[in-house]
């Protein structure tokens, strides 16, 4: 039987690992933090010790088997619905947000397996690596990856005299979600406006919506406005 205190060390390590993960996702204000990549580790951990070590009187009786992993195995799966939790569609901007978190719970609970298993190495190595793809990959996905798949808004040039307001009109019928709109004067004939979106959109639904606004009156030419880099 393992020891009390080998047991609250297994926990502890659970808790510690799950919060390096759960300090990056909270530091981004996603839905799963500090506390809930804690919890789940924690948890995992404490599920792998129950079902290692939590039936030893039993095995003691003749003719019965134990397999431990049997309750690893539930971990894994009954996680996936904590996960499906924070997968969010949001409607009007037409995007799926929560993938990631989701991910990462999944992977914290195999990491507080490893933890609660007594793999220590294995439950090091397993968060140093979810943190470096979590916190440093992210950048450079943004940058090199996704920058020709999603925008941040659209510039459209408006004829002088133009109407602002049937440009605004349009804009909430295609359901925009609009953070900031500005217009600036040139000294030709025409206005610049820029459409800047709350969230960045993926680039199909602002091509979309740019061909639609190249039909209104007034409107001369509608371009895209790129996400601003990461840094």
């Amino acid at each position: 039987m393992i020891q009390w205190w080998e047991v609250g060390l297994r926990l502890l390590l659970a808790a510690l690992l799950g919060s390096v993960i759960g300090i990056n996702r909270g530091r981004l204000e996603w839905a799963a933090g500090l506390r809930t990549h804690m919890l789940v580790c924690v948890g995992s951990a404490l599920a792998i010790i129950v079902s290692a070590y939590g039936f030893a009187d039993v095995l003691q009786q003749p003719h019965m088997m134990l397999d431990p992993s049997r309750i690893a195995a539930q971990v894994i799966s009954g996680v996936g619905f904590l996960g499906a939790g924070t997968i969010l569609f949001l409607q009007r901007e037409q995007v799926i947000r929560g993938l990631t978190t989701a991910a990462g719970l999944w992977a914290v609970a195999s990491i507080g397996l490893a933890a609660g298993a007594g793999l220590y190495a294995a439950a090091g190595m397993a968060t140093a690596l979810l943190w470096a793809i979590l916190a440093l990959l992210k950048p450079l996905e943004q940058r090199y990856l996704h920058r020709n798949s999603i925008g941040n808004g659209l510039r459209v040039t408006l004829a002088r005299g133009s109407s602002l307001a049937r440009l605004e009109s349009a804009i909430a019928d295609f359901h925009l979600p609009v953070k900031r709109i500005s217009l600036k004067r040139r000294d030709d004939s025409e206005d610049l406006v820029e459409i800047h979106c709350d969230a960045q959109l993926p680039r199909a639904r602002l091509l979309e919506v740019a061909d639609q606004l190249a039909d209104l009156q007034g409107i001369t030419s509608v371009g895209m406005l790129e996400p601003p880099a990461h840094r």
